[in-house]
């Protein structure tokens, strides 16, 4: 979860900006800005641990190396979506929805004890899944959902 601290931190030091040249606190923009970050450098990763990022795809999916660098292009344009107001809320249940079909290769890593980053099978298995990942989408979702749909 210590990847969520990008999401975080952006979110403070966009309150923090908008307080000092603004003069207000803008939760809106700050809450968009710090989720943007965070799916923007998640999508980058795929770029960088590609092989790792095919093995959590399903067997029975072909293309898997297209499909890590479609999503990474997927994610890097929805952090830029999530800060044009008018795509906003679009962008925010795409991502919702996405983050739910995801969570498919969440389980398939996690029930093969994936390392992404090693590309191999020495990851934390199901306790990563049950800790980390599942408390993790479930703030994404409702961070998604509450800066890019309710607050909209």
């Amino acid at each position: 979860m210590k990847i969520l601290s990008i999401l975080f931190v952006t979110f403070i030091l966009g309150l923090l900006a908008t307080k000092i040249f603004q003069g207000n606190w803008n939760f809106l923009f700050s809450g968009n800005l710090g989720m943007a970050a965070f799916i923007i450098f998640t999508g980058l990763a795929h770029f960088k641990f590609q092989k790792g990022m095919a093995m959590m795809i399903p067997e029975p999916v072909p293309g898997k190396i297209f499909w890590v660098y479609f999503t990474g292009v997927l994610e890097i344009a929805a952090g830029i979506g999530l800060m044009i107001p008018s795509m906003r809320e679009l962008t925010a249940v795409l991502l919702i929805v996405f983050f739910l079909l995801v969570f498919i290769a969440n389980i398939n890593s996690s029930r093969k004890n994936i390392n992404i980053f090693k590309a191999d099978f020495t990851g934390p298995g199901m306790a990563y899944l049950y800790k980390e990942r599942i408390p993790m989408q479930i703030i994404l979702i409702a961070w998604t959902w509450y800066f890019g749909i309710y607050l909209n």
